[in-house]
């Protein structure tokens, strides 16, 4: 009886050692996962100084579940977009370190322009076609103009006892891409300026059929670009990878946060973008009418300015380092993308859901695109950069938008058709 007694004492003690151990290891996987968290919240929240913009998104949902005026609830849907493009570019940076330079390629050239892809599927499936045109072209003009401006006016002010220069092979391929572009976006154009005043209902249904192929040649193109970019002529782009990868490995060698919790925060993140790219789409026309600012203005100045936050801000750190390669990749790719992938892709999925979406931005926006393209072109053509090239195309970008400014004719949704914004 007494061995038994012991044997039983001696299994219970193992059972409570065995049920204490286990304790103490959910108790340091509960503590590790709360580090986790902590780490993740302090580096993609708290990581950014537009953190103090955050606040904005739940005032912007509670102005909508409360009904507020529809103004406030585009203020602080505008404001909560701004750092969430910028946390969206980070998070995918953070995932490029472990997929690799080919597959992080393309995911920051998926995610670079999520915002304005957002917007502009929205404003599509809400057939506001006037916004959506008006906002792929502000995010075009604002990369080529004021980032590309501001970064080589930075840069030329920081190194200006040093001549900064660049490898004119990626700014000639891009450009190629723009000026492509530029001619998918004049022929509908000019198609309609050549009949004169015999449109009809054939000839809206010419430029739409027009606009389709057109289109799908862009996405062909761009296609080929990114097989050409990430394949065959990787040498081109050699040098300014190799001074992205230096620069990120002298500032952070590895990633700050693990790969599923990047992923889970971008998908969360995308979520409220599309959610508050909702709203801005939803209450533009009364934000416009109660601050009396024209609804060009704010589609192709104002929404573009918060959606290239982040391309803006990087590409002005890599040019105050004279790493222009950086800047130019940056700048020129992100509009080359919205010119070549994203305008398309709204056609498409316009011609998918019966939206009648055409490549006729009038004259006034495929106009103020040209000159924008043969003014970059100048610019970038002898492969040096100093401050007053930057102040030039800032003084540039600011008369485009002094013209969308005073562009306060009412747009006549109803009417409006094959790119004719009239009254």
């Amino acid at each position: 009886m007494g061995s038994l007694r012991d044997l039983e004492h001696n299994v219970g003690q193992e059972l409570d050692r065995k049920n204490d151990e286990e304790i103490i290891m959910k108790k340091k996987k509960n503590a590790q996962l709360f580090r986790i968290l902590l780490v993740n919240f302090q580096e993609v929240i708290l990581g950014t100084k537009l953190c103090l913009l955050l606040p904005a998104i739940p005032l912007a949902i509670l102005a909508q579940y409360y009904h507020f005026a529809r103004p406030w609830i585009f203020a602080f849907s505008l404001l909560g977009l701004a750092p969430l493009a910028e946390r969206v570019s980070f998070l995918t940076e953070q995932i490029a370190h472990f997929t690799g330079p080919t597959v992080g390629g393309l995911l920051n050239a998926t995610c670079g322009n999520a915002t304005e892809m957002i917007i502009g599927l929205f404003a599509l499936y809400q057939r506001k076609i006037h916004v959506l045109k008006y906002s792929l072209l502000g995010s075009i003009l604002s990369n080529l103009l004021l980032v590309l401006g501001s970064s080589l006016f930075c840069g030329g002010l920081a190194n200006i006892k040093k001549e900064q220069t660049f490898d004119r092979k990626q700014a000639d391929v891009n450009s190629l891409l723009l000026l492509l572009g530029l001619l998918c976006h004049m022929l509908p154009l000019m198609y309609r300026l050549a009949l004169g005043p015999s449109i009809n209902n054939n000839v809206a249904t010419s430029i739409l059929g027009l606009s389709r192929v057109s289109s799908i040649g862009m996405l062909i193109a761009y296609a080929a670009y990114l097989f050409f970019q990430l394949k065959t002529h990787r040498q081109f782009f050699e040098s300014s990878e190799e001074e992205e990868e230096e620069n990120k490995v002298s500032e952070d060698e590895e990633a700050v946060i693990g790969f599923w919790s990047s992923f889970a925060w971008l998908i969360g993140m995308t979520i409220t973008i599309a959610l508050l790219s909702e709203y801005v789409v939803g209450t533009i026309e009364a934000a416009s009418d109660s601050w009396g600012i024209s609804v060009s203005f704010i589609s192709l100045i104002l929404l573009p300015i918060v959606g290239n936050a982040a391309e803006h801000a990087g590409s002005i750190i890599f040019a105050l380092k004279n790493k222009l390669d950086i800047s130019l990749g940056v700048a020129l790719g992100s509009a080359s993308q919205i010119s070549m992938f994203v305008v398309p892709l709204c056609v498409i999925m316009g011609w998918i859901i019966g939206v009648d979406m055409d490549l006729d931005f009038s004259i006034l926006e495929t106009g103020s695109l040209a000159f924008s393209i043969i003014l970059i072109a100048f610019t970038l053509q002898d492969g040096t950069s100093h401050y007053m090239k930057g102040i030039i195309l800032c003084l540039a970008y600011c008369v485009i938008g002094a013209c969308f400014f005073f562009h306060k004719i009412p747009i006549n949704i109803e009417n409006y058709s094959s790119g004719i914004m009239s009254s």
